[in-house]
């Protein structure tokens, strides 16, 4: 009897292992300067007003995931689980609309289009400028999702107006950071921040600007010599970027 048991136990196990499991194991993805050029181009394009140089770098970060239509199994759950470069989530909290590829692509794509439209829409009002007949142009268009709003409003912001006195609002440092922007410039939070902020140190970022919501998930797992800054409006963001810049170190938020 034991035997059998321990046959049909066996057979079960191999049964899980080999079962495709609904979720998605993500990793750190690429990141990308909205100061600079992206495939040849670049990021802000701003036409109608004059633009200011920069030393340093604002780098929006993403997360790479298995495709939605991707088999996942237990092995992969399992080496995710206990990779510090890795991540294993909920299948419908990477995709949550959408049962094709397709379907989901054309998602994220219509996300990125409306949060750029806010990020530009908040860039502005927040400098007082959303009347003069600015143009902005964002593109990043291998990127989906609306992740990056809160660093393509920055950098508008800096590109139009630097620290607010002639100066860099990067302070010739690289900046990084995630989190949604709505028109009115608050921040909201994103998932996958701490394989983003790896993502970001591996491309030289010091300071990582993060959801205040998302501080302890962005803690748990923070490479060494990355400053995490907590955010809750683009206001607040510019502030503590000036007071990173002029050294003013303790009117800075911390995690």
């Amino acid at each position: 009897m034991l035997a059998g048991c321990g046959v049909a136990f066996a057979a079960l196990l191999a049964v899980a292992a080999l079962a495709p499991l609904p979720f998605a194991v993500t990793e750190p993805g690429m990141t990308a300067d909205v100061l600079g050029e992206h495939d040849g181009s670049p990021v802000i394009r701003i036409e109608g007003a004059e633009t200011l140089p920069s030393a340093g770098e604002l780098r929006m970060t993403t997360i790479n995931a298995t495709s939605p239509d991707a088999t996942v199994r237990l092995a992969d759950v399992i080496g995710g689980y206990f990779a510090d470069d890795r991540a294993v989530l909920p299948r419908e909290s990477v995709y949550p609309v959408g049962d094709s590829p397709e379907e989901i692509r054309d998602h994220n794509e219509e996300q990125m289009r409306s949060s750029q439209d806010a990020a530009v829409t908040a860039a502005l009002g927040y400098l007082g400028r959303s009347d003069e007949g600015v143009e902005v142009e964002l593109n990043l268009s291998d990127v989906g999702g609306p992740s990056a709003g809160l660093l393509f409003s920055l950098g508008v912001v800096a590109l139009l107006d630097g620290d607010g006195s002639g100066g860099d609002l990067t302070g010739g440092e690289v900046i990084a950071g995630t989190g949604t922007i709505d028109a009115e410039g608050r921040v909201g939070a994103v998932g996958g921040v701490p394989l983003k902020t790896h993502a970001a140190r591996d491309d030289g970022a010091t300071v990582f600007l993060v959801p205040r919501d998302e501080c302890s998930a962005a803690e748990g797992n923070a490479p060494d010599g990355l400053r995490l800054v907590p955010v809750e409006t683009l206001e607040g963001a510019v502030d503590s970027l000036r007071a990173l810049a002029s050294g003013d170190d303790g009117a800075v938020p911390a995690c």
